[in-house]
């Protein structure tokens, strides 16, 4: 899942691998594990709660992409929202409490309630830090009115290398030693350090 960077943040794609691949890896488990031990009803909830706010960061791409800034800033501070209280409310206060604690006291630890929970925790490990992030850029759309774009979208970086060659423009791309007054290629549009704020 594709997450903005704040300004000041320094998050490239590099650095965001290894989350990455532990995402991955604990999401693949929990998926197969839940189905082959027969615990869909936990690994359904958790699913759907972790698609809960998809539909609002990638509207809010979507309205990026049109230009419609407002309204691309607002939809991404409903994304921060809906991200933070449902994987740092709902998703430990309700779905982690049922399977520790609640578990525990009606039928025990059993070899693979260990793993299946470690999968669970190491998921809310990186809730914490993806929320983190969101929050730091929620607040600078609130307070600064414009969002940063992002750095770590290697689909759409793949897509802007063809649509230059396409076109036989060059594209800037980001430079982290020049920091926010760099200019950075966003499908076919330059921006200077803010995302999008400058259209």
């Amino acid at each position: 899942q594709s997450l903005w960077c704040g300004t000041g943040i320094t998050h490239r794609p590099d650095q965001d691998f290894l989350i990455m691949f532990l995402h991955h890896l604990a999401t693949v488990g929990l998926i197969t594990f839940s189905y082959a031990n027969n615990m869909l009803r936990v690994g359904t909830l958790v699913m759907c709660l972790h698609d809960a706010s998809d539909l609002f960061l990638e509207t809010a791409k979507l309205a990026n992409y049109a230009k419609y800034q407002r309204l691309c800033d607002s939809l991404f501070v409903v994304f921060g929202f809906v991200f933070v209280g449902s994987r740092l409310g709902l998703y430990p206060f309700w779905i982690l409490n049922t399977t520790l604690f609640e578990s525990w006291e009606i039928i025990g630890p059993y070899p693979s309630w260990w793993l299946f929970n470690l999968l669970l925790l190491t998921l809310q490990v990186l809730h914490c830090i993806w929320s983190y992030l969101i929050i730091c850029i929620a607040y600078k759309a609130i307070v600064k009115g414009k969002v940063s774009k992002d750095d770590r979208s290697d689909i759409e970086s793949s897509s802007d290398d063809d649509d230059s060659m396409t076109n036989g423009t060059k594209l800037h791309h980001y430079n982290p030693s020049k920091g926010a007054n760099s200019t950075n290629g966003t499908n076919g549009h330059l921006t200077t350090g803010s995302w999008a704020g400058d259209y």
